[in-house]
């Protein structure tokens, strides 16, 4: 027995092979008995809180410490044959098996922990919260993925700075060929985060009029009042000058009434005095600003200067406001028995020519 376990296999001892085997089955066992037995009774006392905190942690934890107890297993047993002809693969396996664990952890934690991201993404609206809650979980995980490569590079001893030299001019080429990307995916976070404008508003730019459709990553669509559909990149409608009609608290009437040079001092009066007191009792009207004067002999009429407010902003409503205020205002005029001016010459002749003879 003694010469048996005295042989040597690639200048390893039989006993060593022995309980290095022993070392990674007690190590498979630990992991089972974590398993069935440990985690499960874990798993029966988070069920039991009123929080999710918990559950959430021990799932993310669970495989990575399964992995660690058969990483474990391997190290005792590296170390226990200290092999020296491959002792230095070993431990960078073991060393790049222990980074992955780790980013694993990592990994996982993004998907468990997205509901944080929704709370943040949902600030953002309905429509849009799930285009933003992916395009922010996808970036997390490439960034742990790329993160975890390069840290298991380095530790085979690959050159992870002209890796990264290498990336960035890859990096500044793809930038270069894909910047009008690049500029819409900022411009949607500007609109994200100013948020000029919502779904339903009626918005006014250099390049388009109309109601928001849908706001996108990479566009937004708005619908124009001849019923086309316009995609309007996210990169230029951020950098644009944007009119949102649809937050106006109210709509200005601003208009002038000319009068005849007939009409006298009392009529004058008399109709700025029932135009005031018609547009101070209108449901419709916005009593805030109201301005009614007689501001200026025209050319051929006496000017009223007419500066008002419409509660609505609508615009099928304002105009049917407005109209019932035109009506309204020609009945004060007639009622006061002046009427409106228009466009007029009066031609005086001195001296008539005589017949000729």
């Amino acid at each position: 027995m003694q010469e048996v376990l005295s042989y040597s296999i690639f200048g390893l001892k039989a006993i060593d092979l022995i309980i290095a085997i022993i070392i990674l089955s007690t190590s498979f066992l630990a992991k089972n008995i974590l398993s069935k037995y440990i985690l499960t009774a874990i798993k029966k006392l988070t069920e039991k809180t009123e929080t999710t905190l918990d559950d959430k942690l021990l799932k993310i934890l669970e495989t990575p410490l399964k992995m660690s107890i058969i990483l474990l297993g391997f190290y005792l047993s590296k170390e226990w044959l200290n092999f020296e002809r491959i002792n230095d693969a070993l431990d960078s396996v073991i060393k790049s098996f222990a980074n992955f664990i780790i980013f694993f952890i990592l990994y996982q934690a993004i998907n468990e922990f997205s509901s944080i991201i929704h709370k943040f993404s949902s600030k953002l609206g309905q429509h849009i919260s799930a285009d933003i809650e992916n395009f922010i979980i996808k970036t997390l995980r490439i960034i742990v993925i790329v993160i975890g490569t390069m840290s298991v590079l380095q530790e085979w001893g690959i050159n992870i700075s002209a890796f990264l030299a290498s990336l960035g001019l890859v990096g500044m080429a793809f930038a270069l060929a894909a910047k009008d990307t690049t500029a819409n995916l900022f411009g949607s976070l500007v609109i994200f985060t100013d948020r000029p404008f919502n779904i339903g508003d009626w918005i006014e730019t250099p390049n388009v009029e109309g109601m928001v459709e849908e706001i996108g990553i990479r566009s937004t669509k708005v619908r124009t009042f001849a019923q086309a559909l316009v995609n309007v990149p996210n990169g230029v409608i951020a950098t644009t000058a944007i009119t949102n009609w649809s937050r106006m608290s109210k709509r200005r009437i601003k208009t002038r009434l000319g009068l005849t040079y007939g009409t006298t001092t009392t009529q004058m009066e008399n109709i700025l005095k029932d135009i005031r007191e018609m547009l101070k009792n209108h449901p419709d009207i916005h009593q805030d600003t109201i301005m009614i004067h007689f501001d200026e002999f025209e050319s051929s009429s006496l000017g009223i200067f007419c500066y008002f407010f419409t509660t609505t902003t609508a615009w099928a409503e304002f105009l049917a406001v407005r109209e019932n205020v035109n009506l309204k205002l020609m009945k004060i005029v007639e009622k006061n028995g002046a009427s409106f001016a228009f466009p007029s010459q009066s031609l005086y002749i001195e001296k008539l020519p005589q017949k000729l003879s």
